[in-house]
């Protein structure tokens, strides 16, 4: 995979975006308004299935107002997505972006068998559906501008998909899940019941997984699920990590670390809040919306 080399007049304006030490500024128009209406070209949505190898992906399309292709989010929830961040993807549509969200297979009622390789398999499927010409004709996307975003682990596998596609004009992970930490937490007795625990909670809308599949899964295949690894592989291209202090934070750092090894444009923020951001979900909403404006500018 060629490695990208992002211009000098984004580096800088990724070095511009909010940090958590810096004084906050205005909170983006998109995130707290909604824009005029636009009658000839109005906002909708498309609810469709995505088939996927040996089951399907139950999708929804948000489509941006006005006239034109957009820029396009495909945002990716995380095990098992209780916590969908469908806020997030209505700000970005208020920003002028479509954003496709699913669930995948074996989860939330889509077809098939739930596993984190089948997630993975599901995420890329994902992004070669939003390139193809027919779609990017029917929903007006602009294939040059996908950005793409994830939570917990729905972020290790917008790493994964964006890493293997040179293509992708952005990444945005949200308290990302490194399984390689997991599997190495799997040593301790209290890490191992931790995961027990996080995987028994998450087991009910997911079909086809155990506790012993998942673990097994990601200790057969630590280099391939290693998001730092994942994180090197996708080079020089704008990239943020929002981490979480009362979530999953410390790995959100260990991986950016990785990251800026090859990117020192990458740019991590750790916040205090929970894993969900529940005290932080307009700050999230902003922190997004100004990372897609960087990378592809709309007019709002």
């Amino acid at each position: 995979m060629r490695k990208l080399h992002i211009p000098v007049s984004l580096a800088m304006a990724l070095a511009c975006l909010p940090s958590a030490s810096a004084k906050e500024p205005p909170i983006h128009p998109a995130v707290i308004a909604d824009p005029a209406p636009d009658a000839a070209n109005p906002p909708g949505m498309s609810a469709f299935v995505i088939p996927a190898q040996d089951g399907a992906m139950n999708a929804v399309m948000y489509t941006a107002a006005g006239a034109g292709r957009h820029p396009t989010l495909l945002l990716l929830h995380g095990f098992p997505g209780n916590e969908q961040n469908l806020d997030l993807a209505q700000a970005a549509r208020r920003a002028g972006w479509n954003v496709l969200t699913l669930h995948y297979r074996g989860s939330w009622g889509s077809p098939g068998t739930f596993s984190f390789t089948h997630a993975a398999e599901d995420a890329w499927t994902a992004l070669l559906f939003l390139e193809e010409p027919s779609t990017a004709a029917k929903y007006r996307i602009d294939p040059s501008a996908i950005v793409v975003a994830g939570h917990s682990m729905g972020g290790f596998m917008a790493a994964d998909a964006a890493a293997s596609e040179p293509r992708v004009a952005g990444l945005f992970l949200i308290d990302p899940w490194d399984p390689s930490q997991t599997v190495a937490s799997l040593a301790t007795p209290q890490g191992e019941a931790g995961w027990k625990a996080e995987v028994a909670g998450d087991l009910p809308p997911l079909n086809g997984a155990t506790y012993e599949s998942l673990t097994e899964e990601i200790k057969a295949g630590t280099e391939k699920f290693d998001l730092g690894r994942r994180l090197a592989g996708y080079g020089r291209r704008p990239v943020m990590i929002v981490g979480a202090e009362r979530g999953i934070g410390a790995m959100a750092r260990k991986v950016a670390a990785d990251a800026q090894a090859v990117n020192p444009d990458a740019r991590l923020m750790v916040w205090p809040t929970d894993h969900s951001f529940s005290d932080k979900r307009i700050a999230l909403a902003d922190a997004l919306v100004r990372f897609l404006a960087v990378v592809a500018p709309t007019i709002r």
